[in-house]
């Protein structure tokens, strides 16, 4: 028995010591003052010179479904994730805006450009108990680029929660031509 207890204490000994915090990879760039990444990406000005692609992108959102009619409305959060495909060019996102339902204009996202390098993502939150938008809020979003076979991907993601099961969608954006009269590029 007292063996079977020694090995057990031997084992238990080795196993809490192979339980060490696993070392800083030198690959990952880690921020120690945990700056804001978006404050990162800003620009005041987009460089001057020549944006061959210059599109205006229409971006649906959900803020909220209709699931029954016990259960009229069910909130969701969405993001608004707009990723840079190109290995190697940067694209600068110029205006981000957000509309709701009846289409009225709500509120900018964007106070400067973003430039955001080759496979860079940018990321915007509408909240759960957001619902200045409705249930057919949408984005338009402004991206140029030096580059003019520019692939942005521009998307956004709702999840909520309904009784106890969890949902998740997309919603896919779609260029539109009309800017409505507003300069939604920075290099016009």
């Amino acid at each position: 028995m007292k063996i079977l207890s020694a090995l057990a204490t031997l084992l238990l000994i080795t196993g809490l010591s192979a339980c060490n915090a696993p070392e800083h990879d030198p690959n990952i760039l880690y921020s120690d003052e945990h700056k804001d990444p978006i404050k990162q990406l800003e620009i005041d000005k987009v460089p001057a010179g020549n944006m061959p692609y210059q599109k205006l992108f229409y971006v649906p959102v959900y803020s909220n479904i209709y699931v029954d009619e016990d259960n009229p409305k069910v909130m969701l959060s969405a993001t608004l994730s707009i990723r840079n495909t190109s290995l190697s060019h940067k694209i600068y996102i110029t205006k981000i805006d957000y509309y709701n339902t009846k289409g009225d204009y709500v509120r900018p996202y964007l106070t400067k450009s973003i430039e955001l390098p080759p496979m860079g993502t940018l990321n915007y939150i509408v909240e759960k108990l957001d619902d200045t938008g409705g249930d057919g809020a949408n984005f338009v979003v402004a991206v140029e680029s030096s580059e003019k076979k520019t692939k942005p991907l521009v998307e956004t993601i709702m999840i909520g929660t309904f009784s106890n099961k969890g949902f998740s969608f997309t919603g896919q954006a779609t260029t539109i031509e009309d800017s409505g009269g507003k300069n939604y590029f920075g290099t016009k």
